[in-house]
């Protein structure tokens, strides 16, 4: 294996704990109490990714859809990312 396979690999993990973790603070968002220690820290990786997307797509109709749109860039980036090092090959 090359260094480009292992950094794909590594894209891919990180982009895969990222979705997961969006999953989980949506889920956590309706069962836990903000302040508890788990979802803060779960909230201080996921929010930063939240806000830009927060300030282009409001709520509508009170739900909040910018998870929603982060989950799909989550499962393009690394696609768009991993054929660029495929590139340099």
């Amino acid at each position: 294996m090359t260094w480009i396979d292992y950094l794909v690999l590594f894209i891919n993990a990180i982009f895969t704990l990222l979705f997961w973790l969006v999953i989980i603070a949506v889920i956590l968002s309706y069962i836990v109490d903000p302040y508890n220690p788990v979802r803060r820290a779960i909230d201080s990786v996921v929010d930063p990714l939240l806000a830009p997307i927060r300030r282009i797509l409001p709520p509508i109709a009170g739900l909040d859809f910018s998870p929603f749109v982060l989950l799909i860039l989550i499962q393009f980036l690394p696609r768009i990312i991993n054929s660029l090092l495929q590139t340099l090959r």
